[in-house]
This record gives C-alpha cells, structure tokens and sequence, in this order.
C-alpha cells in the first residue's frame, strides 16, 4: 500500500525537494517507489466538449443550474477544472514462494489498482486524494505489501498541502504518514517491502492516521529547505487507540521529526520518532540513513541504514541494511539488497532478508520487474521466493 501511499503527497514533496535530486525517500520518495514515473495528465483535456454544459444535466436536472452562470472564471465546460490532474498505476505480480508457512509452492497471481486526483486552488497548493484497490492476499503480494482489499475501492488517503513562506511546505491529511515530507538519505530501488524502509522503517517513516479497527485520526506534517541540499521536517498524528482523536489520554499519538542533507551523489539523513503503544507505554527510535554514488556507470550506489529502537520496559533493539544499485545495466536497473527482519536485542537471535531484482521498461508506461528473495526464519525453513511484478503507469 506504500505504492499508492507515494502518490498522494508526490506533488507537494517533489515541489520541496526539487533541489535534492538525488534523494529517494518511500513517500518514499522511493518507492515515489515504484509510481514515480507515473505521469499526470490532466483530465479537462479529456472531458472538454463542444456541447453547451447545460446538455449535459442529467435527465429532470433543467432549470437546476443556470447555463450562463457556468461561463466564469471557473468554467469547467463539462468537465474537470483545468487545474485538477490525474495519476493512475497498476501492478500485476506473479510469483511462488517456498518456506515456513508456504509448503504447497502454489503459482499465484495478485494485482494492485490506483488512483491519485490533485487539485491546486492557488497554484502553490495542492489537494490530494488516492483511491485504491487490489487482490494481493497471497505471499508473493503481501512481501511485495500489495493491497489485499478484496477488489473493493477505497479511498486511502486524502491531504491538502500548502506553503507557509517561501522556505516551509504544510501539509495536513488523514491516512497518510508523518513521514510524508521526509527527504530519507537512500537511493536504493528496493523490490521486497521490507527493504523498502531502507533499514530505519519506524524513525525514517513512522506512519499515523490511522490503526487497525480504530476510527481514522489526522497528521499534521511540515518539511523547511534550508536551501544546498539541508531540510528539516517533522510531524505529529494520531495512531489508534480507545477515543478517535489526538492528545487525549486513550488515544495513542506518534511523533517524528528529521534532518537530511542530500546532494547530488551523497546524503545523509538522521531521523527520531516517539510512538505511543498504549496508555502508559511507548517506544523511542533512532534512524541513520546515508548513500554514495561512485563515479561511472558500471558502479552502483550504496545505501545504508540502522535503527535503535527502545521500547519502554525492555531492552533495547537495533536492525540494519544495505542495498546497492546500478542504475544502467543494459536496457534496465539492477539492486541487490539485505536488512534485518526486524530491530533485534543482543539476546535475540537476528535473522536477514536478501534480495535481488532487474527492473526494465517495455515502454514509457510499462516496466517489468523479475526479482528473487530469500527470508530466514527462526526454527523453520527460510522462505524462498520467486516474483515477476509488471507495473503500469498511464
């Protein structure tokens, strides 16, 4: 779902962060993963008619709209405001996967849907709304986090963003993720979901809004460029609980803040985040997130990352990654790529996740993407995995 996720804040977040050309952060900018080539178009171009307007009233609506009143400043002309645009992606995945809990080595097929509607009042701002649905209810969809919504349409997210100043980008929006406006210091094209936190999953995109069976709760985020590459953002929102809302004492409220400096072959972010887990306790963390490009095209870029997460009441906890990226190996790119399944104790025994993927277009709108993984699993057979994802961007 972060797929779709990326979408719905790209507009504001590119318009920051153009400068940092080499940042790639999963609102993402990453993973704007794998849509971020989604181009938008806009609609009015494809609803305008030659018909007067008030033809196209529905049956029993005459009278209602006036069609001399339509022809203002806003005329839509039928259809859309020239303002509003259109984004849409989709991603077929076949695949098998072998290990603890996946015994039969079934052949599945699973697909994603998405949508992403923006609209600009003034110009600087932007309205945003994702809708979405999907299929992905086996392994190979849930590793590559699909969306499992059972071919129902779902509104997942809706922000409105705006600059305060020349320097300060706002954004505030329901479903969506604190870190929204993060600029995380990795470039690595990550295949699996796991490595697409880039080894800081929590500090570096600490989530909100909402909880799982919980009423839905607001985030509030902003991001400042200091210009050469620095930025600073942060925000607050809610994360379930027993009362829908945020700073109350049964709701759970999460609170992130980052800074990040990215140029064009190196960066490096460090990243905090308090999350509220019940009503008396909560976890802390910290992320360190850097990358290098090397000189030539036959060398890839690096991407590391560490997390130290400290719940209240038990030992502290640290997870890693590394990923590395070509970005021109023939017609595509390959990334290969490793990271902890988890943020770990020094008690704890730490299993891995590895993987690796090419990625090439068939065209401006279609790419494919074969790609392999393996997950080690305590006192169980690591699970394999075989995955081909086509995605679509029109």
């Amino acid at each position: 779902m972060k797929l779709f996720k990326s979408l719905l804040v790209a507009p504001a977040a590119l318009g920051l962060l153009s400068p940092i050309s080499a940042s790639a952060n999963e609102v993402h900018l990453n993973d704007i993963s794998n849509y971020s080539d989604t181009e938008s178009f806009e609609l009015f171009n494809s609803f305008n008619k030659e018909e007067p307007a008030q033809d196209l009233l529905l049956a029993g609506g005459e009278g209602l709209v006036d069609g001399e009143d339509l022809v203002d400043s806003h005329d839509h002309s039928g259809g859309f405001s020239t303002t509003t645009s259109a984004a849409f992606g989709a991603d077929f995945v076949i695949g098998a996967v072998d290990g603890a809990g996946y015994k039969q080595e079934a052949v599945t097929f699973d697909y994603q849907y998405g949508m992403t509607l923006s609209t600009s009042f003034t110009g600087e701002d932007s309205l945003d709304l994702v809708i979405e649905t999907g299929n992905a209810a086996s392994a190979s969809g849930t590793i590559l986090d699909m969306n499992g919504m059972a071919d129902v349409m779902t509104l997942d997210g809706i922000t409105y963003t705006f600059p305060l100043g020349d320097k300060t980008t706002a954004m505030v929006g329901d479903s969506t993720d604190v870190s929204a406006l993060y600029s995380t210091a990795c470039t690595y094209s990550a295949f699996t979901d796991l490595l697409s936190d880039c080894g800081s999953g929590t500090a570096a995109g600490l989530g909100g809004g909402t909880d799982a069976g919980a009423a839905s709760s607001a985030t509030f985020a902003a991001a400042y460029d200091f210009g050469n590459g620095f930025t600073l953002a942060g925000g607050l929102s809610g994360a379930g609980g027993d009362t829908a809302g945020l700073f109350t004492k049964e709701s759970y409220d999460v609170y992130g803040v980052q800074a990040a400096y990215n140029a064009d072959s190196y960066g490096a972010s460090l990243s905090y985040a308090l999350t509220e887990t019940s009503t008396t306790a909560e976890s802390s963390f910290w992320g360190v997130n850097a990358f290098y490009s090397f000189d030539g095209e036959s060398l890839p870029s690096i991407s590391v990352g560490f997390e130290s997460e400290d719940p209240s009441g038990s030992a502290t906890k640290e997870g890693y990654f590394v990923g590395l990226s070509w970005e021109e190996v023939g017609p595509g790119s390959f990334s290969v790529g490793m990271a902890s399944t988890a943020n770990f104790a020094n008690t704890e025994t730490e299993t891995y996740q590895y993987e690796a993927a090419y990625s090439y277009p068939i065209n401006d709108g279609m790419t494919i993407t074969p790609g392999v993984f393996i997950k080690e699993v305590n006192g169980a057979d690591d699970q394999t995995g075989v995955i081909v994802k086509t995605s679509f961007s029109f």
